[in-house]
C-alpha cells in the first residue's frame, strides 16, 4: 500500500492515479472537507481523512502502508509561523507514524528553495528534508522547481493572476532570475519511477523542466499564452523591499510580500543530472510545456 499525502491536490491526484494506473494499491490523504475529493472520481484507491498536523488523526491512514509520499504541505501563507507547523512538523508528524507503521520507503517533496534557504517557507522545507534524513527509513527527497498545468499549480496560477491583474505589470527587480519551471506530467512521471525503485534510496533528486529561462521572459510569455501583451515596468528592488516593508505592517493581505520578492528572485535552475540517470526522467521545456497546457491555437480561435 502506498499513502499520498495532499493526494486531491493537482500533483497529489495526478500520482494517485498514475500509480493506480501502474497496478499500485494507494491510498490518498487528504483534509476532512476537502473539496476537491472530486479529481479521484473513478480511480481505484482509498481516500483517508486527516491532518498532518494532528498526529492522532494520521493512524488509520498508515495501516498496512509500506511507501509513503508525502505532498502535503503550505506555499503561500502572510503568517510565518504556519511554513514550521505543517512543513516542518507535519512533515515529523508524517515520519513518526510512517515509521511507526513500519514504512520502508519515505518520498518527501520538498522545494529547490531549500538548497539556500532564505526565507521562512525555503528554512521550513530545508528542516523538513533534514527530519527525513534523519528517519531511520530508506528515504528519497524530491525538489521541484515551479509546477505548473492548466489548473495549477497553486503558485503558478497566483504568479498568473498578479500578471493579469493591472493594465501594465509592475515587476519586481529586473527580472533576471533563471527560472526552470517543470509540468506537472513530467513531474508525475518522475515520481512514478521512484516507487519500488532502490535506486532512488538515500538520494535528493531536482526535478526541474527542460529549459532555462529569465523570470522576466517566463512572465512574457505565460501572459502571451493568455492572448495578452503588456507593458513591464521594472521597479528596483530596494523600493519594492521598502514598500513590501510597510505593506506588511499595516496591510492584512498586501499585495507585495518580503517572501514573494525572494521567490522571484532567487535563481531555481538546479542540475537534474541525476534524477536523469536514475529514473529515466526527461522533461519537456517551458515553451512547449506552455503551448501544451495553453495553446495559442485556441486562443486565436
Amino acid at each position: 500500500m502506498i499513502l499520498v499525502s495532499g493526494g486531491v491536490g493537482v500533483m497529489g491526484a495526478r500520482l494517485v492515479k498514475d500509480l493506480a494506473a501502474a497496478g499500485h494499491r494507494v491510498r490518498a490523504l487528504t483534509l476532512p472537507g476537502d473539496p476537491y475529493v472530486g479529481r479521484l472520481a473513478g480511480v481505484d484507491a482509498e481516500i483517508v481523512f486527516g491532518d498532518i498536523t494532528r498526529p492522532e488523526t494520521l493512524t488509520q491512514a498508515f495501516e498496512g502502508v509500506t511507501t509513503v509520499f508525502h505532498l502535503a504541505g503550505v506555499i503561500l501563507s502572510n503568517d510565518p509561523t504556519i511554513f514550521r507547523r505543517v512543513n516542518t512538523e507535519g512533515t515529523r508528524n508524517m515520519v513518526e507514524a510512517a515509521r511507526n507503521a513500519g514504512a520502508g520507503h519515505f518520498v518527501f517533496v520538498s522545494s529547490t528553495s531549500a538548497i539556500d534557504p532564505i526565507s521562512e517557507y525555503a528554512h521550513s522545507k530545508a528542516a523538513a528534508e533534514e527530519i527525513v534524513r534523519a528517519s531511520g527509513m530508506a528515504w528519497t527527497i524530491v525538489r521541484p522547481t515551479l509546477v505548473y498545468e492548466r489548473e495549477g499549480g497553486l503558485e503558478f496560477l497566483g504568479f498568473l493572476q498578479s500578471l493579469l491583474k493591472y493594465p501594465v505589470v509592475p515587476f519586481v527587480g529586473k527580472g533576471l532570475a533563471l527560472k526552470n519551471p517543470v509540468h506537472v506530467d513530467d513531474m508525475g512521471r518522475g515520481l512514478l519511477a521512484i516507487a519500488g525503485n532502490p535506486k532512488s534510496h538515500g538520494k535528493t533528486y531536482n526535478f526541474t523542466g527542460g529549459e532555462e529561462i529569465a523570470i522576466r521572459d517566463l512572465a512574457r510569455l505565460m501572459l502571451r499564452h493568455q492572448g495578452v501583451t503588456k507593458p513591464f515596468i521594472h521597479i528596483p528592488l530596494p523600493i519594492c523591499r521598502a514598500a513590501a516593508f510597510v505593506m506588511e505592517r499595516v496591510m492584512k493581505n498586501p499585495p507585495l510580500t518580503g517572501y514573494a520578492i525572494t521567490r522571484i528572485e532567487q535563481n531555481a535552475s538546479p542540475d537534474s543530472s541525476e534524477a536523469r540517470r536514475d529514473l529515466g526522467y526527461a522533461p519537456i521545456g517551458v515553451t512547449e510545456g506552455m503551448e501544451l497546457s495553453f495553446p495559442l491555437g485556441k486562443i486565436r480561435g
